[in-house]
């Protein structure tokens, strides 16, 4: 019997289903060295025993032919059965290997994303420290602990105090600001436009300095 040996030992991607299809010709193959180990029972004898009698004559008492066939097809079989559970481990080894390359592969790139992205963010220079519900920093987005790096006009290059934010505030009501802060080691983006709530001032917010 000829086994798929050059199907697998190639360069080729190894998938689940490569391994399935193996598991199930190795299946078939024990269903076959069965069948004729039963052959062999049906006529009283093993693998080993002699087919002749005491006076060196082939025994009468049993097919031979039957048995000779049965025997040399489970040698064969038996070599069939060698070959491919080999071929199993090593497909099981290359299936096993290629996926811990990708998921090593998948964490050093979300690792150098990550390092990418915090060498580009520049330093933020304020935090939000509150956000009223219902006012316009809760709409927006805003969250506690986000750290601004981007109000309006103001940034991080040119930010010298609080009052700075104020001044754009007060000369942008009606007028979407964009806000840019860090969160969570990301930066996030987005729309904030400062105008008369039901609460205090224009944004609902409280903003402190990061003093450096």
């Amino acid at each position: 019997m000829k086994t798929t040996g050059e199907n697998y030992s190639g360069e080729s991607e190894i998938t689940m289903e490569d391994v399935q299809n193996l598991v199930k010709k190795k299946d078939e193959i024990e269903e076959q060295i069965k069948a004729y180990y039963d052959v062999l029972e049906d006529q009283g004898v093993g693998v080993e025993e002699p087919l002749i009698d005491e006076e060196g004559y082939p025994r009468s008492d049993v097919n031979l032919y039957q048995i000779r066939t049965a025997r040399h097809s489970i040698s064969c079989l038996q070599n069939d059965h060698k070959a491919i559970m080999v071929e199993i481990e090593e497909a099981l080894h290359k299936l096993h290997a290629r996926e811990k390359a990708k998921r090593e592969q998948d964490e050093t790139e979300a690792q150098g994303e990550a390092m990418e992205q915090q060498v580009t963010l520049p330093p933020p220079f304020a935090r939000v420290d509150a956000v009223t519900q219902g006012s316009p920093a809760c709409g927006a987005g805003l969250r506690v602990g986000d750290e601004v790096i981007e109000f309006g006009s103001v940034n991080t290059g040119n930010f010298q105090n609080l009052q700075n934010i104020a001044s754009v505030v007060q000369h942008s009501e009606g007028k979407p600001l964009r806000v840019t802060v860090i969160r969570d080691g990301q930066k996030a983006q987005m729309s904030l436009t400062p105008q008369r709530w039901s609460g205090r001032g224009l944004l609902g917010c409280n903003i402190v300095p990061i003093h450096r």
